[in-house]
């Protein structure tokens, strides 16, 4: 996939859009309520907001209700975690242990399996406010990939080791899995990791490539692996998942996980994992009054490729003071939406003052072609803060 930079002009253009649109947001409505009950209340704090998605690609009608679940479900914990004075990346990294928990996505458990039956994972997490981050590739036997890659962001939070030693940041395989396991995080044996889904996705494509050996090896042949490995890591599977978080303090935070492309060769290390590509988050600064926070799901982004699939959640903040009579309340605006360019994009989001959150299944419209067109949705809400 392309790094996140090639997105900085799309992102504009996005944020345009949507404003535009002007789509309706839950969240929005409850600014005047806070306005009109205001001056009877107690200086006090209220913010936060979440946005998930549980992976650019195809979510069927059947199990749309799983989808949805996983997603309320991510977002609850992210709120309820910043509720508690959790900062965003705490929150987002919560958010993602309830994806990478569900059977239905394909990260952590119930992941794709490799050429040689087995889960590897990639994670990666950002800071905004210290523009820290923490990533694992192509790891084993952990069940929550995301809290090793936040484990690494905090431990080089902490400053250099004994000896004057760099701390990690980004590990793979044995020697990320030895270092999670190190650090106090539970192994799971990789065989549990596997769900009925992934395990048999495995079996139907192996009999794929068994049958595609058979073939001879000429241009029939490779034409049809080719096709093969579209349909089998194409629009019809799901992919990277992730979030993004603003905190009390506007803090932003992101976060992705990943069990890979299905049938890839063991050690392979997608996007999901690699600095600036599956996630970004920077905290507004003197030279932009606005924080971003970005995560990003689907294929490679190769030029050979005939469709580019693939899906992206953002949001972007800036700070506003009400105008008088409201001169007491301060807030955060934020913008947030959704796009992609595969069939479906399951997403939820949430802020603290909402009683739950809002999912949603975005789909391509009917007739259009995967890879060739592109769905944007989103919305506008208000993060309050009463001062006196």
């Amino acid at each position: 996939m392309i790094g996140l930079s090639s997105y900085a002009g799309v992102m504009e253009s996005l944020m345009n859009s949507a404003e535009e649109q002007q789509p309706s947001s839950p969240l929005a409505n409850s600014w005047s309520k806070i306005q009109e009950s205001s001056k009877n209340q107690k200086p006090k704090c209220v913010g936060g907001f979440v946005l998930v998605h549980a992976g650019a690609g195809y979510h069927s009608e059947s199990k749309a209700k799983e989808y949805k679940h996983v997603c309320k479900r991510a977002c609850q914990r992210a709120v309820d975690r910043l509720k508690a004075g959790a900062l965003a990346v705490e929150a987002v990294a919560a958010a993602l242990v309830e994806l990478e928990d569900s059977p239905f996505t394909n990260a952590g458990m119930g992941s794709n399996l490799n050429l040689s039956g087995e889960i590897e994972c990639d994670a990666s997490i950002m800071d905004g406010k210290s523009l820290h981050y923490g990533a694992v590739g192509a790891i084993s036997g952990i069940k929550n990939p995301v809290l090793v890659a936040n484990r690494l962001l905090s431990e080089a939070q902490k400053g250099k080791l004994s000896a004057g030693r760099i701390p990690p940041c980004f590990l793979v395989g044995r020697g990320a899995h030895d270092w999670a396991v190190s650090h106090g995080i539970p192994p799971c044996p990789s065989e549990k990791m596997a769900s009925k889904f992934s395990l048999s996705a495995y079996k139907r494509n192996k009999r794929k490539m068994e049958l595609a050996e058979k073939i001879d090896t000429g241009h029939n042949h490779a034409k049809k692996r080719r096709q093969s490995s579209e349909n089998e890591n194409g629009s019809g599977c799901l992919d990277t998942v992730g979030a993004v978080v603003i905190d009390l303090e506007g803090n932003v935070a992101a976060a992705v996980s990943s069990g890979g492309l299905a049938m890839k060769h063991p050690g392979r290390v997608g996007q999901a994992a690699h600095y600036g590509c599956g996630c970004w988050a920077e905290n507004a600064c003197s030279m932009n009054s606005h924080s971003t926070a970005v995560s990003t799901s689907g294929s490679p982004f190769l030029a050979g490729e005939d469709r580019v699939l693939g899906g992206v959640i953002v949001l972007r903040c800036c700070r506003c003071v009400e105008p008088p009579p409201s001169q007491n309340i301060q807030g955060i605006l934020v913008e947030f939406l959704w796009s992609h360019t595969t069939e479906s994009m399951c997403v939820g989001y949430m802020s603290a003052q909402d009683s739950k959150a809002k999912t949603h299944i975005s789909r391509l419209p009917p007739g259009t072609v995967p890879g060739q067109c592109l769905a944007i949705e989103g919305g506008v809400c208000r993060l309050m803060s009463v001062v006196e």
